[in-house]
């Protein structure tokens, strides 16, 4: 028999390694990756339109912030924006001093705190428990059952609760009827928060639980059959192996949501602000249309839709770099 062969000493895999030449890539002209990716470029071309046209061209429109902004004056948009009065901060000056734009921002921030850590978590419960069942058939039925409210206009949100829970709604009635008061639900305003919190949970929970059934799919089966194998439970497989496999998802999330913490939606309040009063339901939006567009200030809501962008845009890159000093990557990869 031959003897095995002997492998290269160290020294000599370094010096082979340092005299291998690295491959070199030919770098394409703008020609030549037009030609290659034109079917790409064209399957993206109506998102771009749509950016262009609802986000980016409107986004010049952030220049009446910073107008006494007329558009009477002139004879088209561009006259107007061309011959209202330049009047620099004073818009923000007018916003910092009101005291009804900052009751808004207390309003909103408190909102999102509070759905944050009521609101959040539900979809990622939800996501796991639907996993958990194994009849592709019931899991497809319940499913479609509790995203199907998300198709539902806040007009007809608010129309149910109000006929289930308000005033005359049928919890009341049958509390009547049974010889109880029936506690007022739609028109409190110490418990407006939990109702808004709640009507946005039976809405929107199910459709934000689609993300986190994604993410689980992605988790290799494997790593629960070998935890299985060494005894660990159901709790311990869902501490140690699902909820790793989500984190990246969830700090994505939370990440963007938090850029909209003063973007809490406009429908749901202003269909409920007369109910329970300006006091609960004020939220930066709702200020927007009222001290802004319905009084015609438009400079005003437009300086408040301003400060609501860079606070959004504050709020990201500093949890997108909280996210990178726990070793994720975030929304955007650190540099």
């Amino acid at each position: 028999m031959s003897a095995p062969p002997v492998a290269a000493p160290q020294a000599q895999v370094e010096k082979a390694k340092k005299k291998a030449k690295p491959v070199s890539r030919q770098r394409l002209s703008f020609g030549q990756r037009l030609r290659r990716d034109w079917p790409l470029l064209l399957m993206c071309l109506p998102a771009m339109l749509l950016l262009l046209v609802f986000h980016y061209i409107p986004a010049l429109g952030n220049i009446i912030a910073f107008q006494d902004y007329n558009p009477f004056v002139g004879d088209d948009p561009l006259e107007a924006f061309l011959y209202s009065e330049w009047i620099g901060f004073g818009n923000f000056e007018y916003l910092f001093k009101n005291a009804a734009f900052w009751d808004s921002v207390v309003n909103t921030l408190s909102i999102t705190a509070f759905q944050l850590v009521f609101y959040f978590p539900i979809p990622i419960f939800l996501a796991m428990l639907l996993n958990s069942i194994m009849s592709p058939r019931i899991r497809s039925l319940v499913q479609s059952v509790v995203y199907l409210p998300h198709f539902f206009s806040w007009v007809l949100v608010v129309s149910l609760f109000q006929m289930m829970i308000g005033g005359a709604g049928l919890l009341a009635q049958t509390l009547r009827h049974a010889g109880y008061t029936p506690p007022d639900m739609m028109t409190n305003p110490e418990t407006f928060m939990f109702l808004i919190t709640s009507q946005a949970l039976w809405k929107d929970a199910g459709w934000g639980m689609i993300v986190f059934l994604a993410a689980l799919v992605a988790i290799d089966t494997s790593l629960y059959e070998a935890a299985a194998a060494d005894g660990a439970g159901r709790w311990r497989r869902m501490w140690h192996i699902t909820l790793p496999g989500l984190r990246s998802v969830i700090i994505l999330l939370l990440i963007l949501r938090l850029g909209d913490a003063l973007n809490v939606g406009f429908e749901q309040f202003v269909l409920q602000r007369e109910m329970v009063g300006r006091e609960a339901a004020e939220v930066v939006d709702t200020y927007v249309y009222y001290q802004g567009i319905a009084v015609q200030q438009w400079g005003v809501g437009a300086a408040a839709g301003l400060f609501k962008a860079v606070v959004g845009i504050l709020l990201i890159v500093g949890a997108n770099k909280l996210a990178h000093r726990f070793g994720e990557q975030g929304i955007y990869s650190k540099s």
